[in-house]
């Protein structure tokens, strides 16, 4: 049985698999596949509780930046979001002072999930489809719970489902029911575009929208994330796995792309096959990195290895800071 890695990013591909594929996900105990609602009870002790502690209610400063309507200003308190000082007014009166918004009474939430097969990447009981699973219903019952209303695109190459905008806990059950949904789609590589046209075309209300993908995509999207960008305000979350661009030095192994279905026979003891992969790996970080920069699009990275908890607090800390 081969180990598992991607290696066709050598190529611009997807990560490969073990030649098993993926499978459906279990419970982390290793029994029957969860419930939508065991994994949102489990959510809600293990992750929400704990992130109530931490940020203590202030949810919309999660993701959210500000609100669409400038209200006023008012001098500036130790914790208030450096993005909003007025540096207009600070100039003139000498002393710090801040924007202020009056936020939409109601916030729309849009979630536009890659459930493509490369998400199947990962330890078995950590793989990148499963923190997706509980980043994105984590998110939705955060806002939902404040009164707003989330929404949901899945596209997984094989066909895309939209959850129309709606509030309350069963709109999260039903979420987390399409993500816990085997992947079907295999052949062509991941292709976001398809999946912003698609959101573009769909989100009609100006809106907060969080893209949550691994970025595994045929080139060309940037112009459609472009386009989304300019009526609705766009975070990007990367899942990400350590392991996917370092091999263990185990001698020949025989892995599989996730995507594909292509199989490829690799010396996982060539140093120069390995400093390759990792290279490849860094330049797809640079690249999606500026891709989201030039859209304006703040990028976050949360990793199988993380903790959600602490995932999310570096979210909010990272949204405080201004941009470079």
């Amino acid at each position: 049985m081969g180990t598992t890695a991607p290696l066709t990013a050598l190529d611009g591909g997807s990560p490969p698999t073990a030649p098993d594929g993926g499978s459906p996900p279990t419970a982390p105990d290793g029994g029957s596949p969860p419930t939508p609602d065991r994994v949102l009870r489990r959510l809600e002790w293990h992750v929400i509780r704990r992130l109530d502690g931490r940020l203590q209610g202030n949810y919309r400063t999660l993701l959210r930046g500000h609100g669409t309507d400038f209200r006023d200003v008012r001098e500036y308190e130790t914790g208030d979001d450096v993005r909003h000082i007025d540096w207009n007014v600070t100039a003139r009166m000498d002393e710090m002072f801040v924007r202020q918004y009056a936020e939409d009474r109601e916030l729309t939430v849009w979630l536009l999930l890659d459930h493509s097969p490369s998400m199947g990447f990962g330890p078995v009981d950590r793989t990148k489809e499963r923190v997706l699973c509980e980043v994105a219903a984590t998110i939705a019952q955060l806002f939902v719970r404040g009164g707003n209303r989330v929404g949901a695109v899945v596209y997984d190459n094989d066909r895309t489902t939209t959850i129309p905008a709606r509030q309350g806990r069963n709109q999260v059950l039903l979420l987390i029911r399409e993500l816990l949904r085997p992947v079907s789609g295999r052949g062509p590589v991941t292709d976001l575009r398809k999946l912003l046209d698609i959101a573009s075309r769909t989100i009609r209300r100006r809106s907060l929208v969080v893209l949550i993908s691994d970025f595994i995509s045929e080139p060309g999207w940037e112009r459609s994330l472009l386009r989304l960008t300019e009526r609705h305000e766009v975070v990007g979350v990367r899942l990400v796995d350590p392991r996917e661009f370092e091999l263990p030095d185990a001698g020949l192994l025989v892995v599989e792309d996730a995507e594909t279905g292509e199989q490829l026979m690799v010396d996982s003891s060539d140093p120069v096959f390995r400093g390759r992969l990792r290279e490849a790996g860094e330049q797809r970080e640079r690249e999606v990195r500026d891709t989201a920069r030039r859209a304006g699009v703040d990028l976050h990275v949360i990793s199988t290895d993380d903790d959600l908890v602490s995932a999310f607090v570096r979210i909010v800390e990272s949204r405080k800071r201004p941009r470079r």
